[in-house]
């Protein structure tokens, strides 16, 4: 058997650059057994397998080198633009085509947009936002963090981190400027521990340049107990930071511009939007994609 394979940096439109995800098309015939093998064989932090439903509706499934995982941001990304490329969705002159994908914890929309006929940018709801509570024990992340209790907060504002979910639950931790977030020197072995016992997949550490009216923020993404110790793009993440930053009333036109992955070298920018109805927030991520590798796998 033949497998289609693409690989897919997201977030940047130029190669080299933002995160890269594994695309695999046509997974119908693939068992759960045969994706997680090929996305160890493919080694990127995660692959989407991609399994059409009808048009623009396809059952996109996500694993990581040593587990599945229910979403995945920047490979939903990755792989809606390998479908628009490929022409599984058909392009228009200009404008928007919304499709949905079927996930682990439900269907989501997907709007892509259009100029010329070409695709511009790809934007992916997600999971409505949850707060697991607030973190109040922050010994225990300096430990793993390598920081001082001092170090954690908004600049001049005292925020404590908390465990948020857009699809996948992550601890949203700030800290008080960029040379915090550049020097951080993670013990990956305490942090495993750590996410295993209290069920997150990682941590987020933000900063940013602005007090309050925040529009844009900088990021370091760590998961070592999924097998990634840093990340330079996350689409659920930096939706559950947008989330923090509304619910705290510290965001800015309900728009955030992340920039992520430069100690990684590979720098990346994520786009996040979040509407607010009532006690209801949807929350919006994407950016652009560019194709690097593509062939196909015997199996």
């Amino acid at each position: 058997m033949k497998v289609k394979m693409f690989r897919v940096d997201v977030f940047t439109d130029k190669p080299f650059c933002g995160n890269p995800a594994g695309v695999v098309l046509d997974a119908e015939n693939l068992d759960d057994g045969l994706m997680q093998k090929i996305a160890a064989e493919i080694n990127l932090s995660e692959t989407a397998f991609v399994i059409s439903k009808g048009e623009c509706s396809f059952e996109v499934r996500f694993f990581t080198p040593e587990c599945e995982i229910d979403l995945c941001g920047h490979a939903t990304i990755a792989a809606f633009y390998v479908l628009s490329l490929k022409e599984q969705i058909i392009a228009k002159k200009i404008g928007v085509v919304e499709a949905v994908q079927n996930t682990k914890i439900g269907k989501l929309p997907v709007r892509l947009f259009f100029e010329d006929g070409k695709i511009q940018r790809i934007m992916m709801q997600q999971g409505q936002p949850k707060s697991y509570g607030e973190i109040s024990r922050l010994y225990e992340i300096c430990e793993f963090m390598n920081l001082d209790i001092s170090d954690i907060g908004l600049n001049n504002i005292d925020l404590k981190p908390e465990i948020i979910s857009t699809g996948l639950k992550d601890m949203i931790i700030p800290v008080r400027n960029r040379m915090i977030l550049d020097k951080l020197r993670i013990d990956f072995g305490k942090l495993k521990k750590y996410s295993l016992k209290n069920d997150i997949i990682g941590v987020h550490v933000f900063s940013t340049d602005q007090d309050r009216s925040i529009e844009e923020a900088f990021c370091r993404n760590f998961a070592p107990a999924v097998g990634i110790d840093e990340e330079s793009a996350t689409g659920t993440s930096n939706g559950a930071l947008t989330y923090y930053l509304s619910k705290n009333d510290l965001l800015k036109n309900n728009k955030l511009l992340v920039h992520q992955g430069s100690s990684l070298n590979r720098p990346s920018q994520i786009f996040c939007e979040i509407i607010k109805r009532g006690s209801n927030y949807t929350v919006h991520v994407g950016g652009k994609a560019r194709i690097v590798i593509e062939g196909t796998i015997t199996v």
